[in-house]
């Protein structure tokens, strides 16, 4: 949901919701199946990890529904783009159990 163009604007929106929902029930379901291929391999590596994850959310969201753009898959691509940065940015912060995220929190409220 929050990959998706406009997504905060349209928080409350259930139709919003709905194709969220179809954009990670059919990524999720691909990240599975992967697994059963030569590219799980990339799943052992961060980048690998957020490029798989990127490309099969622009997937599910092209299966989801129509782009609302008048270039034909460019509002895919970019929940895909933004969905792989989210994904890189929390197996950064989220390794070796979020030690990152506890040391700024030890720093700031001691």
């Amino acid at each position: 949901m929050t990959c998706m163009p406009g997504s905060w604007s349209n928080i409350a929106s259930v139709a919003h919701w709905v194709v969220a929902f179809k954009t990670g029930l059919l990524t999720g379901l691909l990240a599975v199946l992967l697994t059963f291929t030569p590219l799980r391999k990339a799943y052992a590596n961060r980048f690998g990890n957020a490029a798989l994850v990127g490309v099969l959310t622009a997937i599910g969201d092209t299966y989801a529904h129509v782009s609302h753009y008048r270039l034909p898959y460019f509002e895919h691509v970019m929940t895909g783009v933004v969905s792989g940065l989210l994904a890189l940015a929390a197996s950064y912060l989220l390794e070796d159990r979020a030690r990152r995220i506890r040391a700024v929190w030890v720093r700031i409220f001691g």
